[in-house]
């Protein structure tokens, strides 16, 4: 039986309902799961109609409850007939942003309930959830809470390089004060788990540091290095894990480095998303580690820029779409395998 997908279709001001459509069109994706599309008819039909996209044939109001996505079995709407009257593609708006929100804990629900298989999240605008009232930053932090997991981390990964994060979406001057040895050395585990599964042999981690030169011997920001993440290597190591750093982070990420290295993980955002997107933007896919259910996403934005034009590049939904089903058919959650990146 094919896994049933939730794909949200992100902000509908972004590039999300294109993407969502798009691979509706692609035959690999179709025949080997079956995409449910957790977004409002009005505006997939206004974004299918100027681009020439096909909209699915099913279409089940929101109304209808989560219990009757169960009964899907082809590509298929969930429509949230949500109010966005006088919305404008390309805008940020208090509404859409609501929207977006309302897809994504609705699929998470439906995940945890057992009625899809997995989620594959479209991009949100987080400027429009903060508009609308909603306090989580972002996927990672909704995803933790209300699945109530308590040991997660934001994996992207590609071919060239994958990134696992310590801390996620905060401010810099943060960082250092969310930093403790517990929460690298589980950021360790889960990224080695992940990534040993994915290559089929144990993982080789690099760690980073948070300062300039690793902290250049404690010279550097108040020994952060030294108090906390030489420790979490140290018993990532006595653990039997493949694990080197504190690394530099302006030098981790060159070639030698990379052909030493199967995963990095970066104690903040910009450590790790830099390179990666520099290295991979079309194919690198998002994946949220140690959940109790299967998520992943495009590594960009909703590219407000682009919106409804026909351009969106759809490579990171179509990977996020192929890893997502690869792991609701094979593997745990938090130990991706087999992914096609």
């Amino acid at each position: 039986m094919k896994p049933r997908l939730a794909i949200t279709t992100g902000d509908p001001a972004g590039v999300g309902p294109e993407l969502a459509l798009k691979i509706l069109g692609d035959r690999e994706i179709t025949d080997r799961c079956v995409p449910i599309l957790f977004g409002d008819l009005a505006i997939l039909q206004s974004v299918g109609q100027r681009l020439s996209l096909p909209l699915p044939q099913q279409i089940v109001p929101r109304t209808a409850g989560l219990a009757a996505i169960a009964k899907i079995d082809q590509p298929a709407i969930f429509d949230f007939a949500s109010p966005l009257d006088g919305f404008r593609p390309g805008i940020v708006d208090r509404a859409t942003g609501a929207a977006s929100f309302a897809y994504v804990v609705d699929a998470i629900d439906a995940a945890l309930a057992g009625q899809v298989d997995a989620i594959v999240t479209g991009p949100i605008q987080k400027e429009a959830w903060h508009a609308a009232g909603i306090e989580f930053p972002g996927h990672t932090e909704l995803l933790a809470q209300r699945s109530q997991a308590d040991r997660c981390c934001m994996m992207l990964t590609s071919h060239d390089v994958s990134c696992a994060l310590v801390t996620v979406h905060v401010g810099l001057c943060e960082v250092p004060e969310l930093l403790s040895t517990e929460k690298i050395l589980q950021t360790i585990r889960l990224a080695h788990a992940a990534i040993s599964r994915q290559r089929g042999r144990p993982a080789r981690v690099a760690v980073c540091g948070l300062n300039p030169h690793a902290g250049e011997g404690g010279m550097f920001g108040k020994q952060e290095e030294e108090r906390w993440i030489v420790p979490a290597i140290e018993a990532a190591r006595s653990e039997g894990l493949s694990v080197t750093g504190p690394l530099p982070a302006d030098t981790a990420f060159v070639p030698a480095m990379r052909r030493q290295t199967d995963v990095y993980v970066c104690m903040y955002h910009d450590q790790g998303l830099i390179p990666l997107k520099t290295l991979a933007f079309d194919e690198a896919v998002n994946v949220t580690l140690g959940l109790p259910i299967v998520r992943t996403s495009v590594d960009h934005g909703t590219a407000l820029d682009i919106a409804w034009q026909g351009i969106a590049n759809d490579t990171s939904m179509k990977q996020a779409i192929r890893m997502a089903i690869d792991l609701a058919k094979n593997e745990s959650p938090e130990e991706p395998a087999k992914a096609n990146t």
